[in-house]
């Protein structure tokens, strides 16, 4: 057979000489062609010019009338292939309705440019500072701050140590109060020794940095590791707490005449629904006989003892290799296992423990660089005067010197905790649970921010504090008292660092829930831009004013 020229013209059935049709390249050439009856978008033709593909397939050996549908399925993608390489002489542009990727409808999310933008702008600061201090003094960087935390680095360390092995006693009580039949179980006087230890434990260890002395520097570390074992030993000794509870329980129904058949109580995870608490006695109906209640009692009390996962049951987790992995998890909520990675990536971790130094390097800059100075600039000027305008005047200048410079420091505080220390942490221990945090730069009002800037605290109060005081009181009391604990908590950590009770901390927190009402009635709700800003502009202003009335008031 000779081979067809892509001008020939041939002749069809009906013995007319026609020029061979040429498949465009644009799709939508293509579905224009099908609707009129030509081509069709997959490379063959429409039925009604089927009669084209009896002889020809265009720029190659025409198909016999008798060849197999495998040979024309294979000429006719071939002309599909060459209809999709041949463009136009003057190049088209595809026209669609898209929305841009800031706008509010617009499903892109990816903005890593923006973080790696971030860091950028940090390297031109830390650039410009050096640059500045050789010029002034002769030396790329100030060493007042830096001095401040080196002092005493390693009293810091054996204290820290010890404040963390001394939560260990929480294991040991636990055996005791498992093997109690006295007043020494957990629900009898069993949870009263465990909460007088830790109040006597918080006590001594908060007070411990002002009989040594510290720097403010070794004070905010050091009170913020503290509160944060303190959540730790308590989710440690209340969980496993309530778990000898129903491990008492469900060893009392081998004798059931003298049991207790009152429902199974669960403790709450971080995916229950807290409301269902309070209605899990309510969920088991009336029962065709005593036997069948009995044995699904027993079936909850059971379920309620191991793990999510299946693979430890209490009391096996009672031994110090796991409490050891329980310090070491980055979680302040206590399971009998956690979900967990195949293996540990060395080389992630080395990348987010140098991040980690990195972010306390530049933490050290700004303080020292924008922060230090303006408070003590402030400080001395304040000395001088008694006019209530002028001190007024000197706060107000003092907070706008301090927006910028409590932005940064701020989102460096978020990264290098949430991100670094708990990423590193999390890749030490294979911990496969990574989420803690959400997108919080996005909430509308302070409950927003609170469930998703600090994801782990947020499952903490929710399942110690909310969820513990939802069965005996209405959920707005319950609500005002997760926030008056976490308010003391924020107040507790500012008087530490600044050695001083103001109690702003205390009042600002607690002014937020007043605000949320505010915001979620109908004239504000739904108003999500302007709530954002809102709530930005709170952020920003607060932590400076905070900041400045600790310091200078």
């Amino acid at each position: 057979m000779a081979v067809s020229t892509a001008h020939q013209p041939y002749e069809a059935s009906d013995g007319i000489a026609r020029p061979r049709p040429v498949k465009p390249g644009n799709p939508g050439v293509l579905r224009a062609q099908e609707g009129h009856g030509g081509l069709k978008a997959d490379g063959g033709l429409s039925k009604h010019d089927s009669t084209h593909s009896d002889l020809s397939s265009g720029r190659s050996t025409p198909v016999p009338p008798d060849a197999p549908p495998s040979a024309i399925s294979i000429s006719s993608a071939r002309k599909q292939i060459r209809a999709q390489q041949k463009h136009r002489l003057f190049p088209t542009i595809d026209y669609a309705a898209r929305v841009s990727h800031f706008d509010p409808k617009s499903e892109y999310r990816d903005f890593r440019g923006f973080f790696v933008l971030f860091w950028i702008g940090l390297a031109i600061m830390v650039i410009t500072t050096m640059l500045r201090n050789i010029k002034d003094t002769g030396f790329p960087f100030r060493v007042g701050v830096w001095a401040l935390l080196s002092e005493r680095v390693w009293q810091l360390a054996l204290t820290d140590g010890a404040m963390v092995a001394s939560t260990a006693l929480s294991l040991p009580l636990q055996k005791v109060f498992r093997r109690s039949k006295g007043w020494l179980r957990w629900e009898r006087g069993g949870m009263a020794v465990q909460s007088i230890y830790q109040a006597a434990w918080l006590a001594l260890w908060v007070n411990w940095p002002f009989m040594l002395g510290w720097t403010w520097t070794a004070q905010v570390f050091f009170t913020l590791h503290t509160i944060t074992f303190l959540m730790k030993m308590h989710s440690y000794a209340f969980y496993n707490g309530h778990l000898s509870t129903t491990e008492h329980r469900l060893s009392a129904l081998d004798n059931p005449k003298s049991a207790s058949t009152a429902a199974a109580v669960r403790y709450p995870r971080s995916s229950t629904h807290l409301n269902d608490l309070a209605q899990s006695a309510k969920e088991k109906k009336a029962h065709k006989d005593e036997e069948e209640a009995l044995a699904e009692l027993r079936e909850d009390l059971a379920l309620e003892l191991t793990s999510p996962l299946g693979q430890v049951t209490y009391p096996q987790n009672l031994n110090w290799s796991n409490y050891a992995d329980y310090i070491l998890c980055p979680t302040l909520c206590y399971e009998l296992e956690y979900p967990r990675t195949e293996s540990l990536q060395p080389l992630e971790l080395f990348w987010k423990t140098l991040a980690i130094f990195g972010c306390i390097f530049l933490l050290t800059i700004t303080s020292e660089e924008f922060i230090v100075p303006v408070l003590h600039d402030a400080s001395l000027r304040l000395n001088d005067i008694s006019s209530t305008s002028e001190t007024l005047l000197i706060l107000s200048e003092s907070i706008s010197l301090l927006l910028f410079p409590f932005m940064v420091t701020f989102l460096l505080v978020f990264l290098v905790i949430f991100e670094y220390v708990l990423g590193a942490f999390a890749e030490i221990t294979c911990f496969a649970d990574r989420h803690f945090y959400s997108d919080w730069w996005n909430s509308c009002d302070w409950l927003e921010f609170s469930r998703e800037w600090n994801i782990p605290v947020h499952h903490f109060l929710r399942r110690h504090v909310y969820g513990a005081s939802r069965p005996y009181m209405s959920r707005n009391m319950s609500t005002l008292i997760t926030f008056l604990l976490s308010a003391l908590g924020h107040e507790l950590v500012m008087g530490c660092i600044t050695k001083k009770l103001r109690g702003y901390g205390f009042l600002a927190q607690m002014s937020q829930l007043p605000i949320v009402a505010l915001q979620r009635t109908k004239w504000v709700k739904g108003k999500e831009l302007f709530n954002n800003i809102c709530f930005w502009i709170s952020m920003i202003l607060g932590l400076s004013m905070m900041c400045a009335l600790y310091v200078l008031v």
